[in-house]
């Protein structure tokens, strides 16, 4: 039987563990009303093609609602999180938390105050 990866961080969602869908998320969790297109382009520092790339991977995903409408006679895009967005978004967040407390505590391991150096891998 094989021991358990304390390191594996199984939780660590690949969709949302990129930089520009995890600003995206971020900024649409900050914001409890739909960000327009240009807002979350500027939130974000993406260019168009960019941000509509990563929102379809978001809505594929079912964690955005893009609606497509208008405003006045001006097209309006706005875009949301959907409750399973918000949700995977918030257990990614407290994955990513022990990833930090972990790394915290290794390096402060390896700060010098244990001076036998790291234990060795089993083969």
């Amino acid at each position: 039987m094989s021991k358990p990866a304390p390191y594996a961080y199984d939780g660590l969602d690949r969709v949302l563990h990129e930089r520009a869908r995890l600003s995206l998320l971020t900024s649409l969790a900050a914001h409890p009303k739909p960000l327009a297109f240009s807002d979350l382009k500027q939130l974000c520092g993406l260019t168009d093609g960019n941000l509509s790339r990563h929102l379809g991977v978001l809505e594929e995903a079912g964690l955005v609602e893009i609606h497509k409408g208008y405003e006045g006679r001006r097209p309006l895009t706005t875009c949301r999180l959907t409750p399973t967005g918000r949700q995977r978004f918030v257990d990614y967040l407290a994955v990513l938390e022990r990833v930090v407390r972990d790394a915290a505590e290794a390096a402060r391991q390896g700060d010098g105050r244990n001076d036998a150096g790291p234990e060795p891998v089993p083969a």
